[in-house]
């Protein structure tokens, strides 16, 4: 049995209107650009060069992430490298990158942008929207390991150790 395996999606583009429809999330990526069905069941090719944002949305009406809403307020907790993108027209926006190199595309970056609760799950950025990506901090780093402290040897042990 087929499984339908299309998200939705809405598709800012710089200098013009918004699209909105549907994208395998396997498949989506082309050489010549995103492949994007749209609601009315066309399929079309928007080149890479056109688009600002890929939201993955829960809704259509959501959305993109509000400005207030693109930069994280206080350092993030979930686990990834956070960077800060600066695009062509000279937005910025953060965002949870994976910490794994086997997870990058090619053809631009997909991240969890600081809110993923409030409008957009997840946000594809192509390469050609940005002038500079810039990593702000690693976070939960398995190199950053803690370290426990040794016991005072003048300290008692709380239980008696089998022996």
């Amino acid at each position: 049995m087929a499984v339908s395996t299309t998200k939705k999606v809405l598709v800012t583009r710089f200098d013009r209107e918004p699209l909105s429809g549907f994208v395998n999330p396997q498949s989506y990526l082309l050489a010549e650009g995103l492949e994007l069905l749209s609601q009315g069941g066309a399929v079309s090719i928007v080149p890479y060069d056109e688009i600002k944002l890929v939201c993955f949305v829960r809704d259509f009406h959501q959305g993109e992430p509000r400005k207030e809403l693109r930069l994280f307020g206080t350092r993030p907790k979930m686990e990834g490298l956070w960077i800060r993108m600066r695009f062509r027209d000279g937005d910025a926006m953060d965002g949870m990158l994976a910490n794994n190199l086997l997870t990058l595309d090619s053809y631009g970056f997909s991240v969890i942008p600081p809110d993923p609760g409030f409008q957009n799950q997840r946000v594809f950025v192509p390469k050609a929207a940005l002038t500079g990506v810039q990593v702000l901090g690693v976070v939960g780093s398995p190199l950053r390991m803690r370290k426990t402290k040794p016991t005072p040897k003048e300290q008692l042990e709380m239980f008696d150790k089998p022996e």
